[in-house]
């Protein structure tokens, strides 16, 4: 296990996200008027999931030609309708997945008293992996927690009237941990329902990751062989960054014009958006969690959007951030692996990661020091 100290190594950056991808020039092929060796890609931001999300198309394999007879213009214009449908999956898990959105499945069970709820596969399946990692981690990670995450309110005074967050009432605290039980979800098919009425479920921990995957097997099916999909930190590398907005069938696989995105992992020490360092990503995806994202100060004392499912206060935890990196089409499980291992502590989340197979891990403690979960981690 390597460990160094952040005040050893420190890469300037402006960076606002947990992580972020540098883009690496390279040189190659000229398409469409572009000039490639200076493709930054074709992207787009929006605010979807509670949070700033950002798509960018770098390649697009063209099987039949029609994308090389198109002008510059028009090329972008065809990126950026991909990636306007690529922010509709977005749309479609939130409206699914959600529990303020009245009409979510998730809204609908929380809301039904007990009763069975029919709902989507997929929320089953979200439901399932959230359900594992309650499992998995003895506990400690909870998606019923949506009771005790309606007391907190984490948003600055701007937004609220008041000044800094919320703190409630422990008694009110106290009632609301009383409920929070993952094995209190029932699954039958795709019927879903609560031993426990007073029960509700939160998917924030695991939902982004899993609707990271789903964007990313949208841009695939619409032809896209390079792209970064950014949910608010939660990142997806598609393929390697090309140097070619429109490659041909026979050269997608080709390394000829293409390396490995670079995804900086941020310094949670740092209030000016220094890296610890960079990740090597190529069909990868990171994700970190982090105490540092969501806090307010009351009173002399920091609290934390990380929750102790048995206080329902912030968890106390000798770890600042988290970050799991692990191949394409496992974000969810990197969501609430990373959400796990910082409420573990080190040790013990240090230990689960190294029990789970294709899975690597940058733990930072209070004091800096950084360590990984093997020697494969390169930065």
């Amino acid at each position: 296990m390597k460990k160094f100290s952040t005040n050893n190594f420190i890469v300037k950056a402006g960076l606002l996200l947990t992580a972020f991808v540098l883009i690496i020039t390279q040189t190659g092929c000229m398409s469409n008027g572009q000039n490639a060796a200076a493709n930054q890609g074709v992207s787009k931001t929006g605010f979807y999931l509670d949070t700033i999300c950002t798509v960018t198309i770098y390649g697009m394999e063209d099987a039949d030609g029609r994308l090389a007879a198109m002008s510059a213009e028009e090329l972008e214009k065809e990126c950026y309708l991909i990636i306007t449908d690529a922010f509709k999956i977005c749309t479609k898990y939130e409206n699914m997945l959600s529990k303020t959105i009245e009409t979510s499945d998730i809204a609908r069970i929380n809301d039904a008293g007990g009763k069975a709820v029919t709902v989507s596969k997929e929320t089953i399946e979200v439901l399932k992996k959230g359900m594992g990692f309650g499992e998995l981690s003895g506990g400690a990670f909870d998606i019923t927690i949506g009771k005790v995450t309606d007391l907190w309110d984490f948003h600055d005074g701007e937004e609220t009237g008041h000044e800094g967050g919320i703190v409630p009432e422990e008694e009110n605290l106290k009632e609301a941990v009383a409920h929070v039980n993952y094995k209190n979800i029932v699954i039958d098919g795709q019927k879903v329902s609560l031993t426990d009425p007073e029960t509700e479920i939160n998917l924030g921990g695991i939902a982004k990751g899993y609707i990271a995957d789903k964007v990313a097997e949208y841009l695939e099916s619409r032809g896209v062989v390079s792209a970064i999909v950014d949910l608010g930190g939660n990142i997806v590398a598609v393929g390697a960054k090309t140097s070619c907005l429109v490659t041909a069938s026979e050269d997608v696989t080709s390394t000829e014009n293409t390396e490995d995105f670079n995804v900086g992992i941020r310094n949670p020490l740092s209030d000016k958006g220094e890296l610890l360092g960079v990740v090597p990503c190529k069909d990868k995806t990171v994700v970190t969690s982090g105490t540092y994202e969501r806090y307010f100060e009351k009173d002399g004392v920091r609290y934390h959007h990380i929750l102790d499912v048995k206080t329902g206060y912030p968890v106390e935890t000798d770890v600042l951030s988290v970050t799991i990196i692990a191949d394409r089409g496992k974000s969810a499980d990197c969501d609430g692996l990373s959400t796990t291992c910082l409420v573990l502590g080190m040790d013990k989340g240090m230990e689960l990661v190294k029990s789970l197979d294709g899975f690597e891990a940058v733990f930072v403690d209070v004091e800096g020091n950084v360590e990984f979960s093997s020697d494969d981690i390169k930065f």
